[in-house]
């Protein structure tokens, strides 16, 4: 299983950013976002703590709904 990291990786890049591609982006050049992690807790706690724009909690559900269904 792939950890939520690389699925959120598959969101990088896009050429008009939305907020997915902008939460992935900003993960992707964070070096202590918890690249290894799968609980839910200690990457919303943070988010919280490091929220990189004001809606990325509420995109972070998301993405987090869509890697569960996978």
């Amino acid at each position: 299983m792939k950890t939520f990291y690389q699925h959120l990786m598959t969101f990088r890049g896009k050429r008009v950013p939305d907020d997915k591609s902008r939460l992935a982006d900003w993960a992707f050049f964070d070096h202590d976002f918890p690249k290894h992690s799968n609980d839910y807790d200690e990457l919303s706690n943070y988010l919280e703590w490091n929220s990189p724009f004001a809606n990325a909690l509420r995109t972070f559900d998301e993405i987090w709904d869509l890697y569960q269904n996978k």
